[in-house]
This record gives C-alpha cells, structure tokens and sequence, in this order.
C-alpha cells in the first residue's frame, strides 16, 4: 500500500503519546523518554542530541502543519533541553553541539527571531573545534584527538545557513580531500590525530554531507551533492531501494538524518534532474517499506519497523518521523 499523506501526521501523534512528557514535571518544559514503555528510575545517560533530532521533528511537522502547535511545542523542548542539560547549552561533543546548534538556528529562523543565546553559544563552540590540526575540519569531541565527518558536516551546514560560506566550503573540501572513497563516492567516518583514516560508512554521514553541499550552493556543490545521491543509491540501498533501518540505540537516527537532507536536496534549485528523481525514489521506497510494516501499539498509537522486542527505543521512532516527513516534504517521484 502507498504511503498515505497522513503518515507523518501519524508518526508525530505516535511519538507524542508514547515518549513525550515534561522536563524534570517543570510546566513549560518537553523531553521524550528514551524508550517506551520509559526506564524506572534515574536516567543515567543523557541522550543530548536525540532530543535535537526530536526538535528537529517538530519544526518539520510545523512546515508540514503551520496551523498546529508544533513550534510552541519545540520552544518547549528547547527549555526542557536547556533545562535537563543542567542549565546550560554545551556539552563534551562538538557533533552533539551541532545537533543542537542546527536545530535551534532553524526554529529561530521559523519563528523569525534573532539567534538566541543557544544559537551563538553553540556556534562559538563549534568555531573553536575548527582548526588547522589533520588539515582543517572539526573535532569531535573536547579531549581533540579526532576529528570527523559527524562533527564537520553538520558544522558546515550550520556555518552555511549562518551565512559564513566560506568556513562552510573549507569544511566541506576538507570532508572530500580526506574523508570521500574514490571508488563509491560515499564519506568515511574520520581522521585520528596520528592520520589514521577511520573508513567505516554510515547514512548519517552522507546526509550531513549533502545537506551541507546544498546549504553552501553554487555549480560544484551542486554537482557534488548529485554524485553523493547516486552513490547512496548504489551503495547503500537494497535492491528495492530502501534504505537501512536500525533500532539499536544511536543508530536508530541515522536513516532518519539521511533522508531529511535527501528532500532538502531533492528540492533543491539547480540540483541534477536524475539527482532528485533518485532521491525522491529513495524516499518513496523507504517510506513505503516503513508504512507497510507499521504495528498498532496502545493508546492509538502506530509503531514503525523495525521490529523489537521489549522496550521500542525514541531513535527509532523519530527516525520513521523524520523519513515520513522528508518522503512528504520531497513531493512525488
């Protein structure tokens, strides 16, 4: 069955019945549990940027729903982060950091609204984890012993919407030079301080590339970020040409991210015709398979594939949301 127009609609109402709740019972506030049914007792590790991600969901839903209360609901996420973060923005990972940093730049570019003080904190942090060390690129983490394409893409993609192109298109020759296979075309992972070459391929990264490609602009940008949508096609798609889904903890998000800048660049002015044919086929595929492995789950609320036993973790869940809305927000194939 094709995805309906509703999907979308139908993941957000799901993640709000399943995961959402106050910070800490301040009014005012919003955080998502981490899983569902949500752990007893304290939660010991902070997940910082799949609540960036949750943000994110909700601004896409306000794109999609202008007439909802999506954007009051993400200004309350941003005091339940600010809050639960121990009152303060930063934290020890500089990718963490640019979730964040991302999240808040669009919700305040939606509301229409100078940057707030998240907005340069996070961006200041950013700055001072660009540096000539390994050539360039972004740390990733505070100990700077590594440096990757999950700190230095969305960094570039951040520095572009900001308007400073130009630290954007060093990061971004930077990710190339260094971090693009020859072969497929895809981004490895990162560069240890001893110029050892991490090769490891996830979707997310490809995602943060391609968004940051677009976000800069111009003819080689563009092209580069045509390339990069074939070579997902053929490399990491199966033969239906869906897209690989996981559940397992941090994981869960990383289709997700890629298929968010997918429609970003699927609607893209200037992007390759064939470029943006493959990247809504990519999205329909994936959405589909999504939709038609969708479980009703209680409280009328639906699940999303992939299956699990037990707990069902927010990454997965916000990964389905964020291919629904990117399938709907690309437009037809």
């Amino acid at each position: 069955m094709p995805t309906p127009d509703s999907a979308a609609a139908t993941a957000a109402a799901s993640v709000r019945r399943l995961f959402a709740r106050r910070a800490r019972h301040v009014p005012g506030t919003r955080l998502a549990a981490i899983a569902h049914p949500a752990p007893r007792g304290p939660q010991l590790h902070w997940h910082y940027w799949w609540q960036a991600h949750y943000l994110d969901c909700l601004l896409d839903e306000h794109l999609r729903d202008p007439a909802g209360h999506a954007l009051v609901e993400a200004e309350e996420l941003a005091r339940g982060i600010w809050l639960r973060n121990g009152a303060r923005w930063r934290n020890s990972y500089y990718d963490d950091m640019a979730w964040l940093a991302l999240a808040l730049q669009r919700l305040d570019a939606l509301a229409e609204r100078p940057p707030r003080r998240g907005v340069r904190v996070l961006g200041a942090a950013l700055g001072s984890a660009h540096t000539g060390e390994l050539g360039g690129g972004v740390y990733w983490n505070t100990r700077r012993d590594y440096k990757n394409t999950a700190t230095t893409a969305p960094s570039a993609l951040f520095f572009a919407r900001a308007g400073d192109t130009v630290r954007a298109q060093q990061l971004v020759d930077w990710l190339q030079d260094r971090l693009q296979d020859p072969v497929t075309g895809l981004y490895g992972d990162g560069v240890k301080a001893d110029e050892r070459i991490e090769h490891a391929v996830y979707t997310y990264n490809q995602g943060t590339v391609l968004g940051a490609l677009v976000a800069t602009g111009g003819p080689e940008n563009l092209a580069r970020a045509g390339a990069l949508v074939h070579a997902v096609a053929r490399h990491l798609a199966d033969a239906d040409g869906v897209l690989p889904l996981d559940h397992r903890g941090d994981g869960g998000l990383f289709t997700g991210i890629l298929a968010r800048y997918l429609a970003v660049a699927a609607s893209a002015p200037g992007l390759n015709g064939s470029a943006a044919a493959t990247a809504r086929a990519l999205l329909g595929a994936t959405a589909d398979h999504l939709w038609a492995g969708r479980v009703p789950a209680e409280h009328g609320a639906t699940l999303f594939p992939p299956h699990q036993e037990g707990p069902v973790s927010l990454s997965s869940q916000l990964q389905s949301w964020m291919v629904l809305e990117a399938y709907r927000a690309a437009g037809p194939d």
